[in-house]
């Protein structure tokens, strides 16, 4: 009765501390804002079952993956036994849960042999830890305290797994010398009580009694102690994943206070009215935590600190201030710091600091790519751009500020229709001296109806590089007979440069107006060579009104191919080696990976991959508006390491797809001086250079 007492009372001291911070971490979310409604739960069962208990982006790291995989699932499984130990007592009963019977025997049986699986990986780790150099492991952000944490939390996890092989040990040894039944099959405790010839049936119920306490209240001190550590993700992980974001990666976020206001601007007969009063619209974008939402708060205090994120990002692997693992911990550290304070006072309480400036830096934000690499290798679905570009929005929206480029490229947009300062009367310059006519909308004859708009879009109308692209392409669709037709002058930037540099009114303003003009033309299908189009029209034109069927030029060239209707001689190019550049908003943001390397092994036989390839490549660095600005400052730019990449493996060939790739690649093989005998080619213009007359 004693023991079963010392326990009920260590019980209800560990659930009141753990309530008590529940009940804190609950007001802490009360600060933060609403965001996307839950929805699709069997998406969000698959995904739990694939990410979460599959481990399947944590196997991105075969080796130190499967060590960790094992921790969890030893954990999982472990989870059993504590469940049994707690109302053993509760009880004071010995095995409760042995009616289940071979279950039961089962499960012990798998935690016993799990216990050692954890530990090892446990030590590892320590080892990895506290003697290796592991580059991700360090960072700015990763102070003194979390190292310690560190250390800290493996010493507890491997004091869990040594106190219950040498419960279960105990167990055995006892009843096997007192001739009482066992209940449950224990594998290594029993390889280990059999090493312990001397031991007494007092020695072994000793061993089990000081184990079983060890065990339990380090269970209970470790439950209690997570939510105050890195390791919090061992509750939170598997709630995040499964309130993930399900979205694709490429998609940001449509702000609907934006979308309304537009609205009323583009309406004639709202136009100039006068706005109606009412409560003063709330901040656009982030700058302090209250300014998040609850699913951002969540990723912070999921983030396992692991620093897969960071050793990912384009700009911190080449010198930048910007780290993704950063971002997520200080907005942890800001909430824990001003939220018990707004909590007491009041959302309108000030310590005149704010997460946006104090925590993270301009310099921080604008070095973003929005590349969605950190997205990739995220363990625990954190989505870290998302509030990346909200803080953007903040300074655009709330402030005025952005880089002086991006600045002129807002304002090129808004006044010309595309980031340069050309005019819309030169939509059309690409067209000249084709040998076949381009068909324009506006020219079509009444009641004809193209099957797909090709959106040229603006680096196809006015860059002289690219413009030889779109021009191999509609040399393609005119060799297919396909039934398409240009928007000509009457077509405008999509907005995406704006979005990703945070201008969202000027993004929504330019989407609404190609939206209608899509409507004019009743558009259905859209066919496009650039990436970034692709996917706003894809992902990010619906939550506006423009539902299309969106094509890549590679899927459509794809397709073609594999049906029969595009023949290539592959004889044209014998002998010369192919590396493929996958760009970000094809490959991670819209997973078309399959595509361009189907199309290119119908091209040439000497196809060689890049070391970071598919969803593992390094972005060019052109991405999140940096096509348009200078980088921030590094140790080098993000195009000369992928350039740099593509040169090692040998190939006569770097293929691209997409116009903000194709310029970076170009600038680093002229940094490189390899231009003269390194090619830069567009997938479009491979095709048309081997395509069968």
């Amino acid at each position: 009765m004693l023991k079963q007492l010392i326990f009920i009372i260590a019980l209800a001291i560990t659930l009141a501390v753990f309530a008590y911070t529940v009940s804190r971490l609950i007001k802490l979310f009360s600060l933060t804002k609403p965001a996307f409604p839950l929805k699709d739960w069997g998406k969000r069962f698959c995904l739990l079952l694939k990410v979460a208990f599959g481990q399947t982006k944590i196997f991105r790291r075969p080796v130190v993956g499967l060590l960790h995989a094992l921790v969890f699932w030893g954990f999982c499984i472990i989870l059993f036994g504590s469940i049994e130990m707690v109302i053993d007592g509760v009880s004071g009963s010995e095995k409760s849960l042995s009616f289940l019977g071979p279950v039961h025997d089962v499960l012990m049986a798998a935690g016993d042999i799990f216990a050692l699986l954890v530990g090892i990986p446990i030590i590892v780790f320590t080892i990895r830890r506290s003697l290796m150099n592991v580059k991700r492991f360090s960072g700015t952000e990763m102070k003194a305290k979390s190292h310690i944490d560190a250390i800290v939390s493996l010493s507890l996890i491997l004091l869990l797994m040594v106190s219950l092989l040498l419960m279960n040990t105990g167990y055995l040894g006892f009843h096997r010398l007192s001739g009482t039944e066992i209940k449950g099959s224990y594998p290594v405790s029993s390889f280990i009580a059999g090493l312990l010839p001397g031991f007494s049936v007092s020695g072994f119920h000793t061993l089990y009694e000081i184990n079983w306490w060890l065990h339990i209240l380090t269970i209970f001190f470790f439950a209690n102690y997570l939510p105050y550590s890195k390791h919090f993700h061992v509750f939170m992980s598997i709630p995040n994943v499964f309130l993930s974001r399900l979205d694709p990666p490429g998609k940001l976020d449509n702000m609907e206070s934006i979308s309304n206001e537009v609205r009323l601007m583009l309406n004639p007969e709202t136009a100039f009215s006068q706005v109606p009063a009412g409560p003063a619209p709330e901040r656009f974008g982030v700058k302090d935590v209250t300014d998040v939402t609850w699913k951002n708060y969540f990723d912070s205090l999921s983030c396992t600190e692991c620093g897969r994120c960071t050793s990912v990002c384009p700009a911190n692997l080449t010198g930048k201030m910007l780290s993704p693992r950063k971002v997520m911990m200080n907005l942890r550290a800001r909430m824990k710091e001003i939220g018990p304070r707004l909590v007491k006072n009041g959302k309108l309480f000030s310590d005149n600091k704010s997460l946006l400036g104090d925590y993270v830096s301009e310099e921080e934000i604008w070095a973003c790519t929005t590349c969605n690499a950190c997205v990739q290798e995220c363990p625990v679905n954190i989505n870290q751009p998302s509030i990346i570009v909200d803080m953007r929005r903040y300074l655009v929206l709330e402030e005025g500020k952005a880089p002086g480029e991006l600045k002129s490229v807002f304002s090129n947009i808004e006044n010309n229709g595309a980031p340069w300062q050309y005019s819309s009367e030169d939509r059309l310059n690409w067209t000249k001296d084709l040998d076949f006519e381009i068909p324009v909308f506006a020219e079509l004859p009444a009641g004809t109806k193209p099957e797909y708009l090709f959106w040229v879009g603006c680096a196809g109308a006015y860059d002289d590089r690219y413009k030889k692209v779109v021009r191999a392409f509609a040399a393609i669709l005119n060799r297919l007979n396909v039934s398409y037709a240009v928007l000509g002058k009457e077509e405008t930037c999509t907005g995406d440069p704006a979005r990703r540099a945070g201008n969202e009114m000027l993004f929504q303003m330019q989407a609404m107006q190609v939206i209608e003009t899509m409507k004019k033309y009743e558009v259905k299908k859209i066919i496009t060579t650039c990436p970034h189009c692709f996917n706003t029209f894809r992902n990010e034109y619906p939550d506006l009104g423009g539902n299309y069927e969106v094509v890549s030029y590679l899927q459509f060239i794809e397709s073609s191919i594999s049906e029969g209707k595009l023949r290539l001689n592959s004889g044209k190019l014998k002998g010369l080696g192919i590396t493929f550049h996958d760009p970000c908003y094809l490959g991670r943001a819209n997973n078309i990976y399959s595509e361009p390397r189907k199309i290119i092994g119908a091209i040439s036989a000497g196809t060689v991959e890049m070391k970071r390839n598919k969803s593992f490549a390094l972005c060019c660095g052109a991405g999140g508006g940096q096509m348009f600005k200078e980088a921030e400052k590094g140790d080098k730019e993000i195009f000369i390491e992928r350039t740099e990449e593509a040169l090692e493996t040998g190939a006569e060939i770097i293929a691209t797809a997409c116009p903000f790739c194709m310029t970076m690649i170009t600038d680093g093989l002229k940094y490189k001086n390899r231009e003269e005998d390194i090619r830069n080619l567009d997938i479009a213009e491979l095709v048309m250079e081997t395509m069968e007359i």
